[in-house]
């Protein structure tokens, strides 16, 4: 499919705020600062999606959300959660 719709932005956006959920529970102890950027910038990226699909900018909308999964990938690749779910994260 070469469209973005609303559906598929929904579930896009339900995946990615699970994941950071799981995220914001599996945080090491010793990482909590660098994690907290990390939970803070995927944040914003999905407010800013929530912004654009309200302006029926789906393009940005989409972007924005992959951005914040993005983070949290990064996030877990660096060692600053402690997941294993290799469906929602890209783990070691």
């Amino acid at each position: 499919m070469k469209t973005i719709t609303k559906s598929k932005l929904t579930k896009y956006y339900n995946l990615t705020n699970k994941a950071l959920g799981i995220a914001k529970k599996k945080i090491k102890k010793n990482k909590q600062k660098q994690a907290k950027e990390i939970i803070d910038m995927v944040s914003n990226y999905l407010s800013d999606s929530k912004y654009f699909e309200k302006k029926l900018d789906y393009i940005s909308a989409f972007a924005a959300i992959n951005y914040a999964h993005g983070w949290l990938d990064s996030g877990v690749r660096l060692g600053l959660f402690n997941v294993k779910d290799s469906k929602l994260f890209t783990v070691k």
